[in-house]
């Protein structure tokens, strides 16, 4: 593949785990991510090692990480995202939340927040309860970043599916479902063009230079 051929795939970046490493939530995140590139797209996992690393997010403090610019800059880039979490106490969890919040860094903008990117939503909890009102409520989230959830959105409940690795799912209808979440995400970027995509030089943790003031109006977030 030519170095333009690349340059015109669009980049689908997924956010998701728990601090457990390999979760059920970060491995059904794996199977989405493999859906958008099998239809065409590249990608880049946050998963929850990673998430942990994020210090909660204050927008009045103008200093950020290394992992804080990472995820900036690469949700910047995306053409599309995936995000999954788990259902605890009937929300989003705070892990998960936490990254999005640090997308307050994107409001200023050309393409504030997550707009014009399609995002699929991924649920997993331990019952079907949480799994339905989860998936609504990370929907929500989506909307208020102005970004467009997929039509398709997968509640999975741990009580009866098994993710036994990264590449193993106890039922092949839900590795079915995970991969449509991420093909929907990739269709919709590629339909685009993939106008934004720009391949990241390193995808590995620390890449950009930390606690650089930014000087754009923001602190939508504090009330």
């Amino acid at each position: 593949m030519s170095i333009s051929d690349s340059q015109r795939r669009p980049l689908v970046v997924g956010i998701g785990g728990t601090t457990r490493a390999a979760s059920s939530t970060e491995r059904a995140l794996s199977f989405a991510l493999r859906g958008a590139e099998e239809a065409g797209a590249r990608t880049q996992l946050f998963g929850g090692t990673f998430l942990h690393t994020l210090p909660h997010y204050a927008p009045e403090d103008p200093t950020r990480t290394d992992a804080q610019l990472e995820l900036i800059e690469a949700v910047r880039a995306a053409d599309a995202m995936i995000i999954a979490t788990p259902g605890y106490h009937g929300g989003v969890s705070g892990l998960v939340k936490n990254a999005l919040d640090t997308l307050e860094e994107l409001r200023a903008d050309d393409r504030p927040y997550l707009d014009g990117r399609a995002v699929g939503c991924i649920v997993t909890a331990y019952g079907w309860q949480a799994a339905g009102s989860v998936l609504t409520s990370l929907r929500s989230i989506v909307h208020a970043l102005r970004g467009w959830p997929t039509p398709f959105g997968a509640g999975i409940n741990t009580l009866e599916t098994r993710f036994e690795s990264a590449h193993q799912c106890s039922d092949a209808k839900v590795a079915e479902q995970l991969a449509t979440v991420g093909r929907q995400a990739a269709q919709f970027a590629l339909a685009f063009g993939g106008q934004h995509a720009a391949p990241l030089a390193n995808t590995g943790h620390g890449a950009h230079a930390a606690n650089a003031p930014r000087s754009e109006k923001r602190l939508s977030l504090a009330v």
